[in-house]
């Protein structure tokens, strides 16, 4: 026991997350009718995923949307997930990723709302926080600050973001009034030119950590859990290299790798066909998990895996570059 627990801690650490969109607020997004009522798959995949980390004893973050706490008819899931000892993180009320146009009141409302029916459901007070949609503006970390969070995360550094937007844009169906409130979804191209090591935005209220979803070192481009299950249904073999070597340069570059799960990674055609549109839908959920299972294998062999608020705290200790969050968009501090 002693040999294993001196190994763990001589590994670099990582974190590990899950967003939990629900059915809901993927029928929102894709501009689908119906989502008004409020459609859950929740009694579905959180048994399953606390079902899969409890047998690989693997605790993380999971970010709850607050309209989901609101309803009771999802109140014994969620509570069950801190029943388990997973932390509790905010994904904020109403899910929408076009967060970033809030004002600054509006957001303080979406937050603080959020945040009381989360606690009322779990008994967990969140203090980490991640946009939805990756949505992020300089008014919402000066909330978070002031409402005493210790970390965000929810910045997405890829180039990819325009080419992401495409695809929604032509697979959704929506209204004018709907593609300009989403116009800016997924982030421009310069998202690509942000840092992929943790760093501390500089607000007047003080400091915040961000740590950024990361991706691939130099070339930026996703290496989370939903994108290697679309890879692997064209070639697991492939998918598998990819994440491998996404991990081993991870390493090299000193990056502490923070990985994104999402419901749909435990999710497949057999549970949920109102889904069918997202990309790796395709698959059952049998599969998903059963290539879920052998990408943390991986991520586990090489890094300490932990929840999000344990990595915010490990990495406290070090000394994180400064960023201003005045506009949010490309600045020559940003360097890798």
């Amino acid at each position: 026991m002693f040999v294993v627990q001196f190994m763990q801690r001589t590994k670099p650490i990582a974190s590990l997350s899950l967003d939990l969109d629900n059915q809901w607020s993927y029928m929102k997004t894709h501009g689908d009718a119906g989502w008004e009522s409020f459609p859950s798959y929740l009694d579905i995949v959180v048994p399953r995923v606390l079902s899969f980390l409890k047998q690989i004893q693997q605790p993380i973050t999971f970010f709850i949307v607050g309209q989901d706490a609101a309803l009771e008819k999802n109140a014994q899931a969620l509570a069950s997930l801190a029943e388990a000892g997973h932390e509790i993180g905010n994904h904020s009320f109403h899910h929408e990723p076009w967060l970033h146009l809030y004002t600054e009141q509006q957001i303080e409302e979406e937050i603080a709302q959020a945040e009381e029916q989360i606690e009322r459901v779990t008994g967990k007070r969140t203090t980490g926080f991640r946009g939805p949609g990756f949505s992020c503006s300089e008014p919402l970390l000066r909330v978070l600050k002031r409402r005493g969070y210790e970390y965000d995360c929810s910045t997405f550094p890829t180039y990819l973001g325009p080419l992401a937007r495409a695809y929604y844009f032509a697979t959704a169906k929506l209204t004018p009034e709907e593609r300009e409130k989403r116009k800016a979804l997924f982030g421009k191209f310069s998202e690509g030119l942000r840092p992929l090591k943790p760093y501390q935005w500089q607000l007047a209220e003080g400091e915040l950590i961000e740590i950024p979803v990361t991706t691939l070192p130099v070339f930026k481009t996703p290496i989370h859990i939903s994108y290697l299950l679309y890879a692997s249904s064209y070639s697991p073999a492939l998918a598998k290299l990819y994440f491998r070597t996404a991990l081993t340069m991870c390493k090299l570059a000193g990056v502490q790798p923070s990985i994104l799960l999402h419901p749909l990674d435990f999710l497949g055609c057999d549970d949920v066909k109102e889904l069918a549109f997202f990309p790796g839908m395709q698959m059952t959920g049998k599969r998903k998990v059963s290539i879920v299972h052998e990408m943390l294998a991986m991520l586990r062999s090489e890094f300490a895996v932990v929840p999000m608020k344990q990595h915010a705290e490990a990495i406290k200790k070090s000394e994180l570059m400064l960023v201003s969050p005045a506009s949010l968009t490309y600045d020559k501090q940003f360097a890798n």
